[in-house]
C-alpha cells in the first residue's frame, strides 16, 4: 500500500470517525429531552459501533489510527517507519476539522464555533 493511499485512508476515516462522534453528540442532546444519560447512551453507542467499523474499513489500508497517540505508540513500538508519522498526524488533523464541520452542516450548526 502506498504512502498516499495510507493517507488518504486515514484522513477519511478520521473524519468519518469526528463526524458520528459529533454528529451523534448532537443527535443525542436534541432527542434526549434533557435526559443527560440517554444523551450519553446515544452517543456512546454509535461512537463505538462506528469505531468498529471504521477499523474493519481502514485497517487494511492504512492500520486505522485515527489518532495521533495511536500513531505514536505504533512507531514507538516499531509497527510503522517514524518518516511516516508527521504525514499520518497531518492527515488525521485534517480529517478530524473536516469532520467536525461536516456534522456541524449535517445538523445546521455555525461551522466555526468556539
Amino acid at each position: 500500500m502506498t504512502l498516499a493511499r495510507r493517507l488518504t485512508g486515514e484522513l477519511l476515516g478520521t473524519a468519518l470517525l469526528l463526524a458520528a462522534v459529533v454528529g451523534s453528540g448532537v443527535m443525542g442532546e436534541r432527542l434526549s429531552g434533557g435526559n443527560v444519560a440517554i444523551a450519553l447512551l446515544a452517543n456512546t453507542l454509535a461512537t463505538g459501533a462506528t469505531l468498529v467499523t471504521l477499523i474493519f474499513t481502514f485497517g487494511v489500508i492504512s492500520g486505522a489510527h485515527f489518532n495521533p497517540a495511536v500513531t505514536l505508540a505504533d512507531a514507538s513500538q516499531s509497527g510503522m517507519r517514524w518518516r511516516d508519522v508527521p504525514g499520518y498526524i497531518v492527515a488525521q488533523a485534517v480529517g478530524a476539522i473536516l469532520g467536525v464541520w461536516a456534522a456541524h452542516l449535517m445538523f445546521a450548526e455555525p461551522v466555526l464555533q468556539v
